[in-house]
């Protein structure tokens, strides 16, 4: 093989590695050895709480004085909102609106007793 051969392989695949060896970086490093998941730097995207959305468990209600609601665009159709209110103990639901501010409102029964109930775009719900 003559030089000029040699040289027109090894060209092509050093002019590729560059390309290879290269980074992307999104957001800011943690400092002061914080992990990305304690430093929020990663954190860009807020999305509903659907960790345990199909266990079949009852999911936990906010209530009383501090529970509050997070405004926010709700992604929730009105039958995922019904399912999760259901599975939050709540029966009979009526009146199912969305607010300007993303809450999902309806009336329904808790424990026999009727109740006001929202639900965020979190997955929140929350005695009105």
């Amino acid at each position: 093989m003559s030089l000029n051969r040699s040289i027109l392989i090894v060209l092509p695949l050093l002019a590729a590695a560059p390309a290879l060896a290269q980074t992307t970086v999104t957001g800011q490093p943690a400092t002061n050895g914080a992990s990305s998941a304690t430093s929020g730097g990663q954190n860009a995207v807020t999305r509903p709480n659907t960790d345990h959305a199909h266990d079949g468990k009852t999911v936990a209600i906010s209530t009383g004085a501090n529970a509050k609601l997070e405004r926010g665009a709700n992604s929730f159709t009105e039958g995922e909102v019904r399912r999760r209110l259901e599975r939050a103990g709540y029966h009979e639901v009526k009146d199912l609106k969305k607010d300007g501010d993303g809450i999902w409102h309806a009336n329904a029964m808790l424990d026999g007793k009727p109740a006001s109930v929202g639900l965020d775009f979190k997955g929140n719900v929350a005695v009105q």
